[in-house]
Order: structure tokens, then C-alpha cells, then sequence
């Protein structure tokens, strides 16, 4: 069962945090010890009918998956929304019942796998890493549209070698190879670069 708890302190010389569940308790704990756990940000967004969400994170009530897409049909004052999935299925639920909602007019290229679109539009910013831009970004980007890609980008003097860069992924092989690196940084600390990583783990591109 999904229980949201709001973060207090984090005491990163103990490895620790301290967290204020939904019934206003307090509880300190070790994040290596607790598994499972996601990390959020609040924010302010405002839906209108007719408007293209995403979702931001799976559910079981209204039966989503993470990143799936849809537009609003229809949204009260109460917060009750329906909205069609691009699957074709409609779900009807309250926002309080699920809040993890954000506009889908553009995704990033990660969650965009296994989408398809009329026409895609690709930012892509040449000074990002080859973490972010590489052949991988390059494929999975255009090979989202059924009839039109086009690319815009801050240089494009550079855009050609920064697309045909190698995306390096280690091997089962090779990581088992390496040398354990020394446990420098918290692992609370840990645990919210890698959600904010996961969340962004690629350049932006519209889909229409």
C-alpha cells in the first residue's frame, strides 16, 4: 500500500533521515535498510480540458504505467478527472487518489520508448554529456515518428559528431570486473540523485 511521508532532516554524516508520515508521526531511519522507496517534488500544474498529460508514476487504481500519455476529457472543481489514454482506454479517478500528473506535451527520450507519432520535434543541446547525447538519444528519438523528425539544436555545427557518439554500457562482464568504488557519499544522497537521474535521464522532444 502507497504511504507519502514528507522529508524533515537528513543527517548525512549518521546516514540518516527523518520523515513525517501522513498521521504527522516522526521516524528516523537508514535509507539502506528500506528498499522500494521513490522520491518526489512537488509542484503546481494546471490541467483544462483538452490538455496532453503524462503520468509520472504507475498506479493500480486508475491502472496506468509510468510515462503513459493521454489528454484530459473532462476536469471539475473537485479535482475528478477523465481522461483518454493514446491506448484508447478511458480512466476516471480524483486527483487526490493520484497526484503524480504532469503535462505531456513534450517527454524526455528515455520514456518516450515504445511511443509513436505523426510528427516529433527533438531539442537537442549540444554541451549536454555523452551520457545524454550519443547514437542511442539519436535512434530512439527519430525512430518515434511515423512521417517527420526534425532536430533543433544550440550548434549544429556539432550536432553530427554528437549524434554518433557511443552510448558506453558496461557488460555484466566488465562490472564485475571493476573495482568496488569507496562509499564516499551518503546513501540518502544517493537515493535522490538516483530518482532525479531516472526522471531525467535524457533530452526533451515533443510529440505530435
Amino acid at each position: 500500500m502507497r504511504e507519502y511521508a514528507r522529508v524533515r532532516h537528513v543527517d548525512a554524516k549518521e546516514n540518516r533521515i527523518t520523515i513525517e508520515r501522513e498521521n504527522g508521526t516522526l521516524q528516523s531511519y537508514d535509507p539502506r535498510r528500506l528498499s522500494g522507496v521513490s522520491v518526489h517534488s512537488e509542484v503546481e500544474r494546471e490541467f483544462s480540458k483538452g490538455d496532453r498529460i503524462q503520468f509520472t508514476a504507475p498506479s493500480k487504481g486508475p491502472k496506468v504505467a509510468n510515462r503513459e500519455l493521454g489528454t484530459v476529457k473532462k476536469i471539475t472543481s473537485g479535482g475528478d478527472l477523465e481522461i483518454r489514454l493514446d491506448s484508447g482506454r478511458e480512466v476516471r479517478f480524483n486527483v487526490r487518489e493520484h497526484a503524480h500528473l504532469d503535462h505531456g506535451y513534450a517527454v524526455t527520450s528515455h520514456s518516450s520508448q515504445g511511443q509513436t507519432a505523426e510528427r516529433v520535434l527533438i531539442n537537442v543541446d549540444t554541451e549536454k554529456s555523452e551520457v545524454l547525447v550519443n547514437n542511442r538519444f539519436a535512434y530512439v528519438s527519430v525512430s518515434r515518428a511515423r512521417h517527420d523528425a526534425q532536430i533543433y539544436t544550440n550548434d549544429g555545427g556539432k550536432l553530427s559528431h554528437m549524434l554518433s557518439r557511443e552510448s558506453s554500457q558496461p557488460t555484466a562482464t566488465e562490472v564485475e570486473q571493476q573495482p568496488t568504488a569507496p562509499k564516499t557519499e551518503p546513501a540518502s544522497l544517493r537515493e535522490v540523485r538516483s530518482s532525479e537521474e531516472e526522471q531525467g535521464n535524457s533530452l526533451g522532444m515533443g510529440l505530435a
